[in-house]
């Protein structure tokens, strides 16, 4: 259990993909360049089974823009996307409806 004080320090935003390619040195991942506002930075993603890189671009997830940078394979991932996962499946955490992207998820 976490507190909402604890729920609070995490920053989810709204951000959009703009280029999608395999990660050179593992099968499982994809490098990923987003958008969020003004803003862009990489993303490193275990999700190459479940998207085709066509599938990525421009569309809208929901990540976590306040994780600490991390070097995956070689590779800085300068936050986290979300998604839902279910026997295999696996699935995008997408906004409903159209929103700029930088806009808030609380």
């Amino acid at each position: 259990m976490i507190t909402i004080e604890d729920f609070k320090k995490m920053e989810l935003r709204i951000a959009e993909i703009i280029s999608v390619s395999p990660h050179p040195q593992a099968d499982r991942l994809l490098v990923l360049r987003i958008r969020i506002g003004e803003e862009e930075r990489t993303i490193v993603a275990g999700i190459r089974a479940h998207y085709t890189e066509s599938e990525l671009i421009g569309k809208k997830v929901v990540m976590v823009t306040n994780l600490e940078p991390a070097t995956i394979r070689g590779v800085i991932s300068e936050g986290m996307i979300l998604a839902a996962s279910h026997e295999g499946n696996l699935t995008l955490l997408v906004p409903e409806r159209q929103i700029p992207t930088g806009a808030k998820v609380s």
